[in-house]
């Protein structure tokens, strides 16, 4: 550094900070809240389950964890030791489904590899098991609202 001149280190990097500003952890709480909710407007039979998971949101080299029980939902950025279920989903994706998405939405986010769930197969096969019972019923009461739509 002859002279008193810096070394040229490219351009700042703004990126951090607008990070920052876009997934506060109060944001993200309310966003997981509302993904929460939404999903069991679409498939109420969960509801009641009493339930402890863990969310894992990836976004480049981020990693966040959250802990989330439910009925609630009740939701802290904390290491869920007691989870039973873990879910695995891209930040951007998540933010995605929380605000647009529906159960077939997710139910395509995990068939294609695209979100993760792991954890006690019982519990798991049990929330499959009723989100396909929704469905079905789903389907069959549009098949009744509008019987002229068939062949």
């Amino acid at each position: 550094m002859a002279g008193g001149r810096r070394a040229w280190r490219g351009p700042p990097n703004p990126l951090p900070h607008r990070l920052s500003r876009l997934s506060s952890p109060s944001d993200t709480k309310s966003l997981i809240e509302t993904a929460v909710r939404r999903f069991l407007e679409e498939v109420p039979a969960l509801a009641p389950l009493k339930l402890v998971a863990g969310l894992e949101l990836r976004g480049g080299r981020d990693l966040q964890i959250y802990r989330v029980e439910l009925p609630g939902p009740k939701v802290t950025r904390d290491i869920p030791s007691d989870a039973r279920v873990t879910l695995a989903v891209n930040r951007p994706l998540f933010n995605e489904l929380a605000t647009r998405g529906r159960v077939k939405d997710w139910r395509a986010a995990f068939a294609h590899g695209d979100a993760k769930a792991t954890g006690v197969e019982q519990v798991l096969r049990l929330i499959v098991s009723v989100v396909e019972r929704q469905e079905e019923r789903a389907r069959t009461r549009r098949a009744k609202a509008h019987p002229s739509d068939r062949g």
